[in-house]
């Protein structure tokens, strides 16, 4: 196990289309360390999700772990930690709702972010088992943002208003607004 570097944005693999793990590799004792990896490496670099591209592998690979209770967001429901081998999304309702983002590979910085908020993804479980997921709010959006990273796309790429976007200083001293954000 170990901490991997974060790669950030401007780095070819973040805008890659990552390709689909193959069975062989699911059950493999490379992706049991390589998810040790991501486990370690979003612990340490204090994230709620990871997908496989932000280390610099271009394979479909994300995980997500959230607390629940209180936050930025308002109360949130939790999600123990998860891992997703070749998700895909299916939007259950397109009804969007933002929340301001920000990610690990694009460090410093949020931006307004309006998605969908009811969506069911299947993928694999790290033992190779089929996993369905039905999640709503905050949730189904951190999903998408994971899920963004596999298909080569960052959360910037989907401000429809660049003036919601702002350095981390800025956002906590000019754009913080009760129950909105941090």
């Amino acid at each position: 196990m170990a901490v991997r570097k974060i790669i950030r944005m401007g780095h070819p693999t973040l805008r890659q289309v990552a390709r689909p793990l193959t069975s062989e590799e699911i059950h493999s004792e490379a992706l049991v360390r390589l998810v040790d990896d991501m486990i370690d490496t979003l612990h340490d670099y204090g994230g709620i999700g990871l997908a496989a591209p932000q280390i610099n592998e271009p394979v479909r690979l994300a995980i997500i772990e959230i607390d629940g209770g209180p936050s930025r967001y308002g109360e949130i429901p939790s999600l123990p930690l998860t891992v997703f081998i070749n998700p895909e999304v299916q939007i259950l309702n397109p009804e969007p709702a933002g929340y301001w983002e920000g990610c690990l590979s694009v460090p410093g910085m949020r931006g307004f972010v309006e998605r969908p908020q009811h969506v069911r993804v299947n993928a694999l479980d790290q033992q190779g088992a089929p996993l369905t997921l039905e999640l709503s709010g905050f949730l189904a959006t951190v999903l998408q943002h994971e899920f963004d990273h596999l298909d080569g796309k960052l959360y910037i790429d989907h401000i429809k208003d660049t003036s919601l976007l702002a350095f981390d200083e800025e956002f906590q001293r000019y754009m913080v607004t009760s129950g909105e954000a941090e």
